[in-house]
């Protein structure tokens, strides 16, 4: 996306919020906590509680399964696409694998994107704008209409 002074990009979309985070487990509350607080001022329509849950299981399996030989940062990023909201999380791990998992009642791993898509009403994984992987989710309907798209971003 080009950013403008506002954040819009003239077609609708605009990004909301973005954090740099360590990959490391502490990271993952951080996130959470920054989100609600970025994202409040917007008046969801959808439910914050799922779309931190979301962002929760994305960063974790981005922290778990990323990797670098440099030390490296997980990046996330949220839009507001029209009336819908994207969640972007990018790490340095290779697109080929991420992959959903239908894990059995008694494994105690491999819920991450079993959840997202449950909760999202599409995501997608492929190659990251900065290198690595992206994984990214949208959850539609998440604001009424393109009408009174909430503060601007200065």
């Amino acid at each position: 996306m080009d950013d403008t002074t506002d954040g819009r990009d003239g077609f609708g979309t605009a990004r909301l919020g973005a954090m740099i985070l360590h990959p490391a487990l502490e990271s993952v509350p951080r996130v959470r906590r920054w989100f609600r607080k970025f994202i409040a001022p917007y008046n969801p329509a959808c439910s914050i509680d799922d779309c931190v849950l979301m962002l929760s299981e994305l960063v974790t399996n981005a922290i778990l399964y990323g990797h670098a030989d440099d030390p490296w940062l997980v990046r996330v990023e949220w839009y507001r696409v029209e009336t819908s909201l994207r969640i972007e999380v990018h790490n340095p791990g290779f697109p080929a694998n991420v992959r959903l998992r239908r894990p059995d009642a008694n494994d105690a791993h491999g819920r991450g994107l079993f959840l997202v898509d449950s909760i999202a009403d599409s995501w997608h994984s492929g190659p990251s704008r900065f290198g690595g992987t992206v994984v990214s989710a949208v959850v539609a309907d998440a604001w009424p209409s393109n009408e009174g798209f909430g503060p601007l971003l200065l």
